[in-house]
This record gives structure tokens, sequence and C-alpha cells, in this order.
């Protein structure tokens, strides 16, 4: 097949912060030298036109944005320092942080906020509309942006160094055959790659595996964080106030905590966090956001309310023992792809957009040295640990894997890592860290059966006013997938799904996705139930190709465009 190549110098694979950030402070770099080189003020050669650009899967920069988001405005500040007076779409400044413990019908304020929650003088923002101002200003500095071209396989050469990336075909119908308007993919060749792709990302995935860059790393687990936006019908929750919570719903095995953020216009801000490395294999992290949303605090203050928007996204929580190796030959790793969140204080914006400065920062000392190679590009490692990042990560390095010995034990070694900085030992010894879907028990730990198996949430109702159910939600993400494409979730072995995971672990993939994507049915020849894959209710959030408990569901991009659009989220 001929396909058309565009020959770039520097490829972004996604249109987050970190990637966003890294192509503006890289353009900003070239241009300081070409003017300092052309006025004598600095010794060499000029680096003329540098080819930069930046793919995205999603139909429009910030489409398939989703955060919190409370952002610490640290790295933005480093990028733009004037980003207020820049216009930098902030809802709020954060004028009270609130911490509750919630039981199942009470709510107890803690009269001191923990240290890693206060929040104050940070900013309320939504994700989604910063990104899309980041690329305005990529755009204004000359980045090429290119929305519809999800990354689909990377370029290499025979040594196994990243030439660029090859976007997804187009036009192929669902059954694998060419339709009238087929496009083949592109091939973009570049001499540094970024995969700035997120949780989970496709390509990031790939290049691990091939290169083995998590060797002598723990397993990166993750948590997936559901989120709704509410219009409430007058000012009982004031722009600017953070809540977060621990407690019910989660049981005391089960990592877990709901936020609730004042934004503009009465608009709240609602989700909850739910790890993914659960033991109970009937969880389910959607219903355990409209539980929550049905304890009396929340539901008294969504009373009236209308919800407006519906999403869904995984964060990579492992921390500092699960970043993998970042860089190789023609390749760095920025954001979320290299583990930089800070799950103790729920923040990763800022670290995302500092990685891309310090991937920026990397690249412009290779392409003056016209060096590519590892070697050179390591010099990213180096930058990433003399820089702030670590050094705020290393102080919460053994957080989430406290946890693991449930809630209380959890909380105890949490206290214990901000006295000690970061420190472990005894029950939370860092050699027992496994992958989350190694962490999920199958249903006969639980006694559960097949008479009982949905037992966990006989409770739950779905009243349409506080609580809703999987399809009402995707329907308010926007989700929007052609059917006639093959589909973008590859279950690798049909047979384990109708017999060994329905006898061991009751099908889990119809809990753990958020969006209703996965359905065991009757198969109308056999008699037999089998699995059912409604792609296109798919919202990106990946958990499925973090959770399964077998591995053997891929999770690849699809048609550019596909996806939900999280507008204001």
């Amino acid at each position: 097949m001929e396909r058309e190549t565009l020959e770039m110098d520097v490829v972004f694979v996604g249109a987050g912060p970190a990637n966003l950030s890294g192509a503006l402070h890289l353009s900003r770099l070239i241009k300081g030298h070409n003017e300092q080189v052309e006025k004598g003020e600095r010794k060499g050669t000029a680096l003329g036109e540098i080819e930069i650009g930046v793919i995205e899967k999603g139909a429009s920069v910030g489409a398939h944005i989703l955060s919190g988001a409370v952002m610490d405005p640290r790295a933005l500040r480093e990028l733009i320092p004037d980003f207020l007076e820049q216009g930098a779409p902030i809802e709020s400044t954060v004028n009270e942080d609130h911490f509750l413990y919630l039981t199942k019908k009470r709510a107890f304020r803690s009269p001191i906020t923990p240290p890693p929650l206060k929040n104050h003088g940070y900013y309320i923002v939504s994700l989604n509309r910063l990104t899309a101002w980041l690329g305005e200003k990529c755009e204004e500095a000359g980045v090429n942006i290119f929305p519809e071209f999800p990354g689909a396989d990377l370029l290499y050469d025979e040594n196994d160094a990243v030439i660029g990336g090859r976007t997804r075909d187009k036009g192929v119908d669902d059954e694998g055959k060419r339709k009238p308007n087929f496009e083949p993919g592109v091939d973009l060749r570049a001499r540094i790659t970024v995969l700035g792709e997120g949780p989970r990302g496709s390509l990031t995935k790939q290049l691990v595996q091939r290169l083995n860059l998590d060797a002598g790393r723990e397993p990166q687990v993750y948590s997936i964080g559901v989120k709704e936006l509410w219009e409430l019908p007058d000012d009982r929750y004031p722009t600017g106030r953070v809540t977060h919570t621990l407690g019910f719903p989660s049981d005391s095995q089960t990592y877990g905590g709901g936020w609730i953020y004042g934004m503009q216009n009465r608009i709240l801000n609602i989700g909850y966090v739910t790890g993914l490395d659960y033991k109970d294999p009937l969880l389910d992290p959607h219903a355990e956001f409209q539980r929550f949303k049905q304890h009396p605090f929340v539901s008294r203050l969504l009373e009236g309310g209308k919800m407006i928007r519906y999403g869904a996204k995984t964060i990579a929580a492992g921390g500092y023992f699960a970043m993998p190796r970042m860089y190789a030959d023609g390749v760095l790793l920025v954001g979320d792809c290299a583990g930089f969140l800070n799950s103790q204080r729920l923040k990763g914006i800022h670290s995302a957009i500092k990685s891309g400065m310090l991937a920026a920062e990397t690249i412009f000392e290779a392409l003056i040295a016209n060096d590519y190679s590892s070697k050179q590009l390591q010099r990213y490692e180096q930058l990433v640990e003399e820089s702030w990042i670590i050094s705020e990560l290393r102080k919460v390095r053994n957080f989430h894997a406290g946890f693991k010995h449930g809630r209380w034990l959890g909380l105890m070694n949490t206290g214990l890592q901000f006295i000690t900085g970061g420190r472990s030992w005894g029950i939370f010894d860092r050699a027992k860290a496994e992958a989350g879907h190694e962490e999920m028990k199958k249903l006969s730990a639980y006694g559960y059966r097949g008479d009982n198996i949905e037992q966990r949430y006989n409770g739950l109702r779905f009243d349409g006013k506080v609580a809703f159910n999987k399809l009402t939600d995707v329907y308010h993400a926007a989700v929007g997938h052609s059917e006639d494409q093959p589909s973008h979730l590859h279950v690798l072995d049909m047979n384990i799904c109708a017999t060994r995971c329905a006898e061991e672990y009751g099908n889990p993939c119809q809990r753990f996705c958020p969006a209703a994507v996965y359905e065991m049915v009757e198969d109308g020849t056999s008699g037999q139930r089998k699995l059912q894959v409604n792609f296109s209710n798919c919202v990106h959030c990946k958990t499925c190709d973090i959770m399964d408990p077998y591995q053997i569901i891929n999770w690849v991009t699809p048609e550019g465009g596909g996806g939900p659009d999280y507008k204001g989220m």
C-alpha cells in the first residue's frame, strides 16, 4: 500500500497538556536560538525552520481531555509567567478546602485539612478548556496541530530506533474492507517522537513491551475517576470551594474517594476515584459513584440540580517506583505516559506541563548536537531527576502501595510518610507490588454464586434524578463513533470470556467499564452466552485494557475523531 509520508523534525503524539507545553516551549527555544545566532549573540549555527507537529485522535484539541481538576500553577507559571493576563481559562481560585469522612448516613468534616489536600491559592480549571487554550498558543507559535490523526503504530529502523509514527487508516468498514472513502494512514517521519498519550497509551504500551522499558520497575497501577458536571439551581455551593471525601461508598479494602469542586455559573464538578487494584470482582466504579451521590450529604447538595455532562478517565497512580525508562533512541515519554502523577495530592497537570518543558529542552540540545540517540536523549532523565518533579514524587513514593493493606493501614502509612519523607518499612515492603488486575479475587473467594452474583449493588436504584445508569451517562459524554468501522477494542480470545472468565470472575468487564461497552448476551445459534462489544459507547478511559484479569483486551485507537467530546470538563 502506498502511503503519504510527511517529513517532520519532531512529532508529539497526543495533544494533552504535556505535549502542547513541550511543543510550545521547543518552538520558543528554537526561535530564541536562531535570533541570537543571527545577531551574533550566540555562537554556532542557526537551526533554521524546524517542523514541529502534534497529532491528536480527538476531533479537536481538548475533546478527549478529562480531569478533576485543581491545578497547581507552578509549571504553567514557568511556561507562561503571565498566563492570567494572557487569558488562560481559569474557573476560580480555590478559596475553601473541606475534607469529609463519610459513613453510610453521615458526613464528618475534619477540623484540619490533610496537608496534601490543601489547595488554597491553586486554581479550579476545566482541563478541556485549558488544553484548547494551550493548543491556540502552539498554533500562534507555528506548531502544526493535526486533529483526527490517531497514532496507530510507531515506525522503527533496523536497530529499533523510533523514526516516527503512522496514523490509522480511514474508511475501513466493520469487516475490515475498504470503503469508497478509504484513505491510508500517513507516515510521519521525525528525528524525535514524543509520546504524551495519557495513561496506558496504546503506542506507549507497544514501545515499553518492545524495548523492555519497564525492566526493574514495579508494575504501574491505576485508578479510575468517574465524573459529572451539574448545574445547580442556586448558590448553595460557592465558586472556589474544594471538598474531598474518604469512606463511603468504598469498603475498607478498596482505595477510593470523592471530590466536589465549585465552578463558575453554579456548575458543580463532582466525581469519585476508585483504585484499579480492588479485590472484589463485583465492584463497579460507575456504581460506586452513583452510590456516592446518593449519600444524604451529597444528594441534598444535588437536589433540584441538573446533570449536564459525564466522563470517565484513568490515572497512573503507581508513582516513583512504577515509572518506566522515559527515553530510547528517537523517543521520549512525557506526562501520564511516564507516570508523573502525584496520587497523594491528586495532582498531575503541573508535572505533565513541566515534563513537556524538560522534553523540549532535551530535544533542543539534541537538535543542536544533531544526535537523537538514546545516549543523547538520556539527558531528559537527568533533567527530570534534577527537577522538582522527582523531589515531589520521592516524598510520596510509597503512598499508593500502603493502601494494598486496606484503608486504615494505608492512612497510617500516609501519615508516617509525611513525617519521614516517604520512607517505607515492614508490611509496606516494596518487593510485593503487583499489577492491579492481579489483585482481583475470584468469585469463590467471596462466596459469590450464580444466584447471588449481583448482590453487591442490590440496593442501588437509578432514579434518573441523582443516580443514572451507564447508557444515560454515556449520552451525556457526547460519545460518537462510526459503527461501520473495525472495533478498536480487540478481545484476543472470546472463548475465555464465555467459559473461564464467566466461572471464575463473573465477566467483570461488564462492571469495570464505565460506559456499558461489554455485555454478555445469549447466542441465538448455540444457546450459550457470549461477549458483545458495544465499542461505539467507549469513552476512551482504558479501564478494560488495564483491569481485565486475563489481559486479553487490547485497546487501540479508533478512526480519527471518534470518542467522547468533553466540552467544559
